[in-house]
């Protein structure tokens, strides 16, 4: 049995994104959607996805675009505030995301007590916000200083809109991944969030790494989810349960409750 039907009760978990408004000091952020509208937001989307039937949610500063490699310390502290005013609403595992700043995720974490973390945690990249190194055997050891034995973590190993300088194919740079750093899970993206996954790019990783969660990362839709299940073990979705599939707009509980009633029917052929 994988990890993830003991954590959320199911086959083929679905983890919504809650994407949190931008934040103190990014530069989306504005005085007129202060903290607590940036609260009330959050507390809205958060009822809508627990509503219509999610299995977990991931909380993200979405909106801190664009995103810090070495994240500003009022960033972390900002979306901890917001986790902790609506901690006593979460009815789902939950886990955090502090964009592109692996250790920034892993302290988060051990300050809202996460149940999982995914991030880019391995990997040299080159994208449109310059080069980036990733030392996870530093993040690991500050993950077992914490403590953080229970924590699980999922890896990008393609993130969204920036190139590896690694060349081998995705599916040996998975399995080097594994041997190094026994990560609780792969995340596989396309080029940018909303973007369709290449289905064989899944189907290769999990080939190559069956004892591990692989998860579809982006581009998951009504239409496309059972597909996407077929090889992927669990799915993160963000953008289509936004009204009208718009990015920037707030979660439409309509369209999660009909996207998880299709998850529900199709985990029933199973």
């Amino acid at each position: 049995m994988l990890w993830t039907e003991e954590m959320f009760h199911t086959k083929k978990p679905i983890i919504a994104m809650l994407h949190l408004d931008a934040l103190p000091g990014d530069p989306m952020y504005s005085p007129e959607n202060d903290m607590k509208k940036t609260v009330e937001h959050a507390r809205a989307d958060l009822k809508a996805l627990q509503e219509g039937g999610v299995d977990g949610i991931l909380f993200s500063n979405e909106f801190s675009l664009p995103y810090e490699r070495n994240m500003s310390f009022v960033t972390p502290a900002s979306m901890a505030r917001v986790m902790g005013e609506l901690m006593s609403e979460i009815r789902v595992p939950f886990g955090v995301d502090c964009i592109s700043d692996g250790l920034a995720t892993l302290e988060l974490a051990a300050a809202v007590g996460a149940d999982f973390v995914r991030g880019t945690f391995c990997g040299v990249y080159v994208g449109d916000g310059g080069l980036y190194n990733n030392d996870f055997s530093k993040l690991l050891r500050r993950k077992a200083a914490l403590p953080l034995d229970k924590l699980k973590m999922l890896y990008f190993i393609n993130p969204e809109s920036d190139r590896n300088l690694d060349t081998r194919p995705l599916k040996d740079i998975a399995k080097s991944t594994i041997f190094k750093a026994n990560p609780d899970g792969l995340c596989i993206s396309a080029s940018a969030a909303g973007q369709d996954v290449d289905d064989e790019l899944i189907a290769q990783v999990k080939a190559a790494a069956p004892e591990v969660v692989v998860l579809c990362n982006t581009g998951c839709r009504r239409d496309t989810i059972e597909q996407k299940l077929a090889t992927a073990d669990a799915a993160v979705v963000g953008t289509t349960f936004k009204e009208n599939g718009n990015f920037f707009s707030r979660v439409d509980a309509a369209r999660v409750k009909e996207f998880m009633e299709v998850v529900k029917a199709y985990r029933k052929s199973l």
